[in-house]
């Protein structure tokens, strides 16, 4: 894992220099930017596993030398949380190394159909549009209603938007099926 991840800083490393270069076409640019923040977060969190290794193996070494108790007590009690935050980021580390699906960065159709149950229905359809629109708006992306049907009641029978943005796909790849409200008597 260790010698992959030293890769991929090399790699953003040569990326960044490459940036530089005043011969570039605005789409090698493009790409390498792209490439570049596809890198980003892995190599910010590879740093900062290394630097809490470096903390770590720090504080032993102070351990092997220091003789007064309190100060031994409170570098073993940093040692635990610094071990803790170690862990955390190994984890981390693992899942940005997985293979990412290559649909991820992709855009979206969002389709909602009001079924059996009238204006009710439609009123429950109007409601979960506006809820998406209000999700994306909270990540950045953009809503364009590509067409609509509505209800004499203000609710939507049928409504299909494209959703584009950053990695929509990614987020909203497993929201499918049939969604049921039901009304609960008095």
């Amino acid at each position: 894992m260790f010698a992959k991840l030293d890769d991929v800083v090399k790699r953003f490393e040569s990326i960044e220099s490459e940036l530089f270069k005043p011969n570039l076409s605005n789409r090698e640019r493009m790409e390498l930017t792209k490439e570049r923040s596809s890198l980003e977060e892995v190599v910010s969190v590879y740093r900062q596993y290394l630097t809490k290794g470096h903390n770590i193996d720090e504080i032993k070494e102070m351990l092997k030398e220091e003789t007064d108790p309190a100060l031994k007590e409170l570098a073993k009690e940093e040692l635990v949380e610094l071990n803790a935050e170690l862990e955390s980021l190994k984890q981390r580390l693992t899942v940005l190394l997985l293979p990412k699906d290559p649909n991820d960065a992709k855009n979206i159709i969002l389709e909602i159909r009001a079924g059996t149950g009238g204006e009710e229905a439609s009123l429950f359809a109007h409601d979960l549009f506006r809820m998406y629109q209000r999700y994306a708006e909270n990540n950045r992306w953009q809503v364009e209603q590509l067409s609509a049907t509505v209800s004499a009641n203000g609710g939507f029978k049928e409504v299909v938007a494209l959703v584009s943005g950053t990695n929509v796909y990614s987020c909203l790849k497993f929201e499918r099926g049939v969604h049921r409200v039901q009304r609960v008597p008095v």
